[in-house]
């Protein structure tokens, strides 16, 4: 097997510097990272490995969600396209369309890696989702130096938002927040006032308090499959009372009210 001699492509973009860096552990894996933070990992040749764990969660929930067959999905930010790609590939036929701010990085990522069959627009992403009808998927997964965006969480977006997913569909939403998880209680709150039901899921330490680290939070007009799912190893899953009874209650986010987590997603060492 000859040497990787593939490099690290390095851009500006809207938000920041861009890398494209190599895995050496995989010959087709990618990770993308804006000034230093990992934003989306990708093998070209096999969408389906899911090499960060949250997006391992998500696409388990997915899975679990829908068995099999296409969806109506739409992505509020897009990144290098990780689980559309995944979407694409597990469920041929399935209709995406992603919204995603930085147009120079997806110029970025389509110039250096496959474009997967998806229709990707460039603009505002909250506004964007506002324009669908009865999306079965909907993933909110929108960052900016670390830090998640905390406008899509809050009640008066939610109340217009949550009537674009389907009675029977499904909406993630990917945060990260200090051992405190203040802001999640308040962001699972607001989801909780705008959905029948509610789950979250992180790792053990996250939960209690050890450190900071991922949330994905699992949202549904109808029953969710994943209060029974039993995850992927190191993550738990918690319904919205439970996080209330571990964590105490919070008030549901608001504009008025703007909680930020406290701690955002570190750079990598170069």
């Amino acid at each position: 097997m000859g040497s990787d001699t593939r490099t690290t492509v390095t851009e500006q973009v809207l938000f920041g510097r861009a890398d494209l860096i190599p895995d050496r552990t995989r010959p087709t894996g990618w990770t993308v990272a804006v000034d230093g933070v990992s934003q989306s990992y990708v093998d070209t040749l096999d969408p389906t490995f899911l090499r960060v764990p949250y997006t391992r969660w998500m696409g388990a929930l997915i899975d679990h969600h829908w068995p099999a067959g296409p969806v109506d999905a739409v992505h509020v930010g897009g990144g290098a396209l990780t689980l559309p790609r995944y979407v694409g590939a597990t469920r041929p036929g399935s209709r995406q369309t992603v919204f995603e701010l930085d147009g120079p990085l997806v110029e970025f990522v389509s110039r250096h890696l496959p474009v997967p069959d998806v229709e990707v627009v460039v603009g505002d992403g909250a506004a964007g989702l506002l324009t669908v009808e009865g999306a079965d998927l909907v993933v909110l997964d929108v960052f900016r130096g670390g830090a998640v965006t905390t406008e899509l969480l809050t009640v008066p977006y939610l109340h217009e938002a949550a009537p674009r997913v389907a009675p029977s569909g499904l909406l993630l939403a990917n945060l990260w927040d200090g051992p405190d998880l203040t802001f999640t209680g308040h962001a699972v709150a607001a989801l909780d006032a705008a959905f029948a039901h509610v789950t979250l899921f992180a790792e053990a330490a996250v939960f209690l308090g050890s450190r900071p680290g991922s949330v994905v939070v699992a949202a549904s007009h109808g029953p969710l499959a994943a209060q029974t799912w039993t995850t992927t190893p190191k993550a738990f899953g918690l319904t919205a009372p439970q996080l209330t009874g571990l964590r105490g209650p919070k008030t549901p986010l608001t504009t008025t009210n703007p909680v930020q987590p406290s701690a955002t997603v570190q750079p990598w060492p170069r």
